[in-house]
């Protein structure tokens, strides 16, 4: 099949939130106070890349795992009239 839409998405937002995990680490501690010393940017960097983790996890699990065959659409053995 196709590429799994799972896959760019987890990647998009792991970097994302590693991106926004680093600076909220790195970032001076006084830009916080407005929202009483919580470190936002470092929180929903840890969000972010925990939710682009999961969906990269899915998306290459069910690569791992084999879709069964289709039936031939000609395959009569198990139709009524295929059966005598």
């Amino acid at each position: 099949m196709g590429l799994d839409i799972r896959l760019p998405i987890g990647l998009l937002f792991s970097v994302l939130g590693l991106l926004l995990s680093g600076f909220g680490a790195f970032s001076d501690k006084a830009i916080y106070q407005p929202s009483l010393g919580f470190n936002v940017n470092l929180a929903w960097g840890i969000v972010l890349l925990i939710f682009g983790i999961i969906m990269v996890v899915f998306g290459t699990r069910s690569r791992a795992i084999p879709l069964p065959e289709p039936e031939s659409v000609n395959d009569t053995s198990h139709s009524a009239g295929g059966q005598a």
